[in-house]
């Protein structure tokens, strides 16, 4: 089962939150925020180009033109590459783990995957952003030589940074799995 979800996220742009039901207990979260605006898009680029052309009247250099095309060439496709997330997934498998996966602009993924016997549990947690209070969600790592303590904090969703209620939504399933997983471990 498939279903498909719009919140906003903390600067009050559009996510969209995708949410599949494999099993009751293997459920993915997929949160995607707005795609490259080419409003913005030309807007840089026009800026970039005018300043250069500005320059190009002063002092009569054609190589600032071409510095300034090449600048703007090699910033965008670094953007899309290393820093423009399009969608941030969350699978979470009762008896396997969880499995975090970045999507950028430039179709690079990066994934991350936790084995369910390190996690301690699932939170929302609250940061102080640019003067004002958010919530995100984080996963807890047991720490391997001491299991009552937590040794790591992983954050999720970190680029599309959703509000509070899209938050509760996804950090609900979640419970539900861990829950089941930890009852099921503990039987013998």
């Amino acid at each position: 089962m498939e279903d498909e979800k719009s919140f906003s996220d903390i600067c009050g742009g559009r996510v969209v939150l995708r949410r599949r039901y494999y099993s009751p207990y293997c459920r993915e979260f997929g949160l995607s925020s707005a795609r490259l605006s080419l409003r913005s898009l030309t807007a840089v680029t026009c800026a970039v180009w005018l300043a250069a052309y500005g320059l190009f009247t002063l002092c009569e250099n054609s190589m600032i033109l071409s510095a300034a095309i090449f600048i703007t060439i090699i910033g965008l496709l670094g953007y899309l590459h290393f820093v423009k997330i399009d969608q941030e997934t969350l699978l979470i498998i009762d008896s396997l783990g969880i499995q975090m996966t970045s999507s950028y602009a430039s179709g690079k993924e990066s994934t991350t995957f936790i084995e369910m016997d390190k996690v301690k549990d699932v939170i929302i947690n609250e940061a102080i952003y640019m003067q004002k209070v958010i919530y995100y969600l984080c996963i807890l790592l047991k720490d391997p030589g001491k299991p009552h303590e937590i040794s790591q904090v992983v954050p999720v969703f970190q680029s599309a940074k959703p509000r509070l209620d899209c938050l509760i939504e996804v950090y609900r399933s979640c419970q539900e799995i861990l829950a089941h997983q930890k009852a099921t471990s503990a039987s013998p």
